[in-house]
């Protein structure tokens, strides 16, 4: 197709810090059909350890400078924070200088992949292009409370509205059953297998001695961190010696840190940081673990799954639909006592660990990642044809 009748796409993202949903962006940029899209990204800030990851085909356009980018000073850091703050207001009420910026092209489809971008998509000045929407959330989520007034309000607006699983569809039919809904669709994020299975190879420091935990995410009050220390604390405490390695940064960090010495478990319970790769992380440790109060489709049970971990997961969200219990995993409620209760059979029934990995042995087959493209593919091609 020739580069003028390809359809034209705008994604629109707050930043590229490692996260669930930035891999599910990077997998539409990798794999949506370059002969059919011509496809630009734009991000609010050039930021995150997945800024440079994008491919080579898709135009990446940026609003402000990335901290990575700042002065090393605090006092100077964080007078080019406030600056930063005050000029991305600044350009995303002025569609005048976002469109300068974006080259003054006009796209056929725009896309928010998270609700962080969708008042951006839909106050663009180009009223004739269709706009997607892509929802991940528990819209019940306390934490999500004083955004909901907005992420309403812009429902309706979009011409279509892609949920990450049917759980998250369900629940806001629930909670707002009078709601205008455009369009949906439900599409799962896609897995790239064999690009994790071959990054999994990489050689990495040797783990600590002895039977290892492994959980990937932001380290946020949501996701659990603070409870699984309570759980392993009082595993410790009994005689059960294992190691729990998080591999992530966020908010938390201070807090957690704090909690981990008060409880004198600095030695087995490791705040990593964020890791570019943490396949090999999860490959070589001997379980998983996502104690998170709320998930919806999450990519990190996917990848842990592929690589074969026996896993220990909140049932929330999909999670119950990707880990069949005791089966390829073991489901628990949010909950320290039941999060203590699943790694001390983990460290103590060895056949029904065995049971679960010779289960995993076949769990490829559940994914089928040229069904997700295409099915965003025709989404977008429908949409186009509407526009004609």
């Amino acid at each position: 197709m020739s580069e003028n009748k390809k359809i034209k796409v705008l994604f629109r993202h707050r930043s590229m810090e490692m996260g669930g949903v930035e891999k599910v962006v990077l997998s539409m940029l990798n794999n949506l059909n370059p002969d059919k899209f011509d496809i630009t990204i734009c991000l609010n800030m050039n930021q995150g350890e997945l800024r440079n990851e994008i491919p080579s085909h898709v135009k990446k356009v940026y609003l402000t400078e990335g901290k990575e980018s700042f002065s090393k000073n605090p006092f100077i850091h964080r007078l080019q924070l406030a600056r930063r703050r005050l000029k991305l207001a600044r350009i995303l009420k002025n569609n005048t200088i976002s469109d300068r910026i974006l080259g003054n092209k006009k796209f056929d489809i725009e896309i928010a992949p998270t609700y962080s971008t969708f008042s951006a998509v839909n106050k663009s000045s180009n009223l004739a292009s269709k706009k997607i929407g892509w929802f991940h959330s528990e819209i019940n989520l306390p934490a999500l409370q004083p955004l909901v007034p907005e992420i309403i309000e812009n429902f309706p607006k979009f011409d279509h509205m892609i949920y990450c699983s049917q759980r998250i569809k369900e629940m806001m039919h629930h909670y707002y059953p009078d709601l205008k809904y455009p369009e949906e669709s439900v599409v799962i994020n896609a897995i790239p297998i064999e690009e994790i299975k071959k990054k999994a190879q990489e050689k990495i420091e040797d783990l600590p001695q002895g039977p290892t935990f492994v959980s990937v995410g932001r380290l946020h009050h949501r996701k659990g961190y603070h409870k699984l220390i309570d759980a392993h604390k009082k595993l410790i405490d009994e005689g059960f010696h294992h190691n729990i390695l998080i591999l992530g940064n966020g908010e938390e960090m201070k807090n957690l840190t704090e909690q981990i010495f008060a409880n004198n478990v600095q030695d087995t319970f490791i705040l990593c940081g964020n890791k570019m790769n943490p396949y090999p992380y999860i490959k070589n440790a001997d379980y998983f673990i996502l104690p998170s109060e709320s998930e919806a489709w999450p990519l990190v049970i996917a990848e842990a799954l592929i690589l074969r971990k026996p896993i220990i997961a909140t049932n929330t969200g999909d999670v119950g639909i990707m880990i069949k219990d005791r089966e390829t995993g073991y489901l628990i409620n949010y909950e320290t006592n039941e999060m203590y209760d699943a790694m001390k059979v983990f460290l103590s029934d060895p056949e029904l660990i065995a049971r679960i990995r010779k289960n995993l042995d076949t769990i490829e087959e559940q994914f089928d990642n040229q069904k997700i493209f295409n099915m965003v593919e025709q989404i977008i091609e429908n949409l186009y044809q509407q526009k004609l």
